[in-house]
């Protein structure tokens, strides 16, 4: 697994449930400063346009901050002056399991979510199956270095992308998760229907 920053933190021999985990990095992303979250954007933007993987892919999946998440506003906007096709989650009225990823455009409308988080205005035209995006950079609760990821527990993730554990070749799209330095973990108790990470990117400015 790659990252642009890896820091280790320090745990104790007792495990936290997962609930815990997510309760305590929640509280530790949303305790970042403005001044700390918009550095972080900018370091990763810095990082991300410069690496094989903003090059080689053209349909990326992307998502807005929310709940101390890792901006990536900045991305969107940069690559999408650069000619990508962006997407973003949505969720349909229905089915309520599962969301879908819409392509973002030129006067693009927006609307929120029965979460109250902001998503483009539902086209289902414009929305894409999985295996049609070439990127997906997904936002984390927590990481560690084995490709675990925690997230915010819906399993919204997980649905859309299950179909690639049962995939030997042609695994697509690659799942990269974004966080902030503070959400790492020496080890994440994972769950059979955990979809594993192909790297993870992490924004730990100077």
């Amino acid at each position: 697994m790659l990252g642009f920053s890896l820091i280790s933190r320090q745990m104790t021999d007792s495990i936290p449930s997962r609930a815990q985990l997510r309760k305590t990095l929640r509280e530790q992303r949303r305790a970042l400063s403005p001044i700390a979250q918009k550095k972080a954007a900018q370091h990763f933007l810095k990082q991300f346009v410069k690496s094989a993987l903003f090059h080689r892919h053209q349909r990326i999946a992307m998502y807005l901050a929310n709940d101390g998440e890792l901006n990536l506003q900045p991305t969107i906007d940069y690559a999408l002056a650069c000619g990508k096709k962006v997407y973003l989650p949505v969720l349909n009225t229905w089915p309520q399991t599962q969301m879908a990823f819409q392509q973002v455009v030129a006067n693009q409308v927006w609307e929120k979510n029965r979460f109250n988080i902001v998503q483009p205005k539902i086209n289902r035209d414009l929305q894409v199956k999985p295996w049609a995006l070439d990127l997906v950079l997904l936002p984390l609760v927590g990481f560690d270095r084995t490709g675990g990821r925690l997230g915010m527990g819906g399993g919204f993730y997980d649905r859309h992308f299950a179909y690639l554990t049962q995939r030997k070749t042609w695994r697509k799209p690659v799942l990269v998760g974004v966080a902030h330095a503070c959400q790492e973990l020496a080890h994440i108790p994972v769950q059979s229907w955990d979809i594993p990470l192909d790297k993870v990117l992490v924004a730990s400015p100077k």
